[in-house]
């Protein structure tokens, strides 16, 4: 993973301690739906991936045919893709859907190819701790302890991953996401509300200006204000 500036660490330095450290995570069997089955890959669960100890090592599919029989959407609406996309993630144990519109997707890619770093709080009953993610190129975000990250960048290992295929974008002005939660320390309900909120992070234009100052001018990023604002949000019910 690559380090980010002297500054920006300085000013994540202040930051709570952990609440726990996660448990491994578990193996879980899994039904998909006979008719969802049809579109959907037989490999797509995130088990088994490779791990590379020097760096964030993305443990989610890589590509949208990875994880869908993208010939067979040929014809379909972008209501049938979404609802087909929905269905199939109800099913799942440690992996989320979501879908946002196709324009939205390719914002968002655009926004963290530029400003690839930035950080989510978890909030619980008596305090939170705070994620790093990362971007890696061409659609897949990376979130890991923070406080791993400061003890050893090159160690850092995710706690969960997601990705932003805009393949449909075009075709359909939808964009799919897929968010992986790999380690047991992250309920899927924790899960969602942190992908969410950082697909929020980019495509929002006033949350947006926050993760340029993270990338950008980190000595303009003021921390206590964004986590409060944060748990404001998470209170709120945001990212659900």
């Amino acid at each position: 993973m690559s380090t980010i500036s002297k500054t920006m660490t300085s000013i994540l330095s202040t930051t709570t301690p952990l609440l726990l450290r996660p448990s491994k995570r578990a193996v879980i069997g899994r039904i998909i739906h006979p008719y969802h089955h049809q579109f959907f890959q037989s490999n797509t669960s995130s088990r088994g991936a490779r791990r590379n100890m020097s760096s964030f090592s993305f443990a989610g599919p890589r590509k949208l045919s990875d994880v869908m029989k993208t010939e067979l959407l040929e014809g379909k609406s972008k209501s049938e893709v979404s609802d087909i996309w929905m269905t199939y993630h109800e099913e799942k144990e440690d992996m989320l859907g979501m879908v946002i519109s196709g324009k939205e997707g390719e914002t968002i890619l655009k926004r963290a190819s530029q400003c690839p770093f930035f950080i989510q709080p978890i909030f619980r009953d008596d305090g939170y701790f705070v994620l790093l993610s990362q971007f890696q190129s061409p659609s897949h975000f990376l979130l890991a302890y923070l406080e791993d990250y400061k003890m050893d960048p090159n160690r850092a290992q995710p706690l969960l991953t997601f990705s932003v295929f805009d393949d449909l974008s075009q075709v359909l002005d939808v964009s799919l996401i897929r968010c992986d939660v790999i380690n047991k320390g992250i309920n899927g309900g924790e899960g969602w509300k942190v992908a969410a909120n950082t697909l929020d992070s980019y495509r929002r234009e006033e949350e947006y200006e926050k993760v340029k100052e993270f990338n950008l001018t980190p000595d303009k990023f003021d921390f206590d204000d964004y986590i409060s604002c944060q748990n404001r949000k998470w209170r709120d019910g945001g990212g659900e």
